[in-house]
């Protein structure tokens, strides 16, 4: 694994995984744990960028969020574009460019990029059998992967399209390394929503919509007013989606 130094982030991810240890976790509780980090958005440069699918005059830094509570546990034993692992669902196919923040947004190559998140039915792999998530996946890996950015800046996953679970929208996690393997930003990607998007298309596969949280409401995606971390995902439930972001990180 990666050695990454401790941060506030790390250490509200620990104290909370240690909770699960004790006995059964309240839905307050996952979403506490999911709470955005107080880190604000950084603007730079005067470059034209898109980043989440949203076109600016600025080089916008991707946000910083908490990569709890389910984080991967090995990351570096993961190294595929292909995370299905036998997961059924929509075909997603997850395209992710990362930018220099430090270089007016140009591509940054040679960067580590590692995408998780939840099944069709809304759990994680590697966690579960408590009350936060009843069904035990501790001994999978599904979902989960690392890549190493191209000349271009990009790393693509092939992936299903995420499920949800209670207090979150639909999104993915992502954390960024430079090549020497030191942490450089641990960010979301959020999903477009509304008629005709492939959130309302999916429908929440089996679960339908009720009880879902829109991005308006979710504790990490609320305060997004400019849409730096809702992705471009096009395609259909035929043919599967793509999704396709830039997130621009300091290096």
């Amino acid at each position: 694994m990666i050695s990454v130094s401790p941060t506030l982030l790390d250490m509200e991810r620990k104290n909370f995984l240690r909770s699960l240890l004790i006995g059964a976790v309240s839905t307050p509780a996952v979403i506490n744990a999911c709470k955005k980090s107080s880190v604000a958005n950084e603007t730079v440069g005067t470059t034209s960028t898109v980043t989440g699918g949203s076109s600016t005059a600025n080089c916008v830094v991707a946000p910083t969020e908490t990569e709890g509570p389910f984080p991967t546990k090995v990351p570096a034993s993961y190294v595929r574009s292909d995370i299905t692992d036998g997961r059924t669902g929509h075909k997603l196919t997850a395209k992710i460019t990362i930018g220099n923040s430090s270089s007016n947004c140009s591509p940054m190559a040679g960067a580590i990029v590692d995408i998780w998140h939840c099944d069709a039915d809304g759990n994680y792999s590697e966690y579960g059998g408590t009350g936060m998530q009843p069904t035990n996946y501790q001994s999978v890996h599904f979902l989960r992967g690392r890549q190493t950015t191209d000349v271009n800046g990009l790393v693509t996953f092939t992936s299903i399209f995420p499920g949800w679970y209670s207090g979150r929208a639909t999104h993915i996690h992502v954390h960024v390394y430079n090549a020497a393997g030191k942490s450089l930003k641990v960010t979301q990607i959020a999903f477009p929503e509304g008629s005709g998007t492939a959130v309302a298309l999916v429908n929440g596969y089996s679960k339908g919509m009720s009880g879902y949280t829109y991005n308006k409401n979710d504790n990490v995606f609320s305060d997004d007013a400019t849409g730096i971390e809702i992705a471009t995902v096009t395609g259909n439930t035929s043919s599967g989606f793509e999704l396709k972001i830039q997130l621009s990180i300091p290096a």
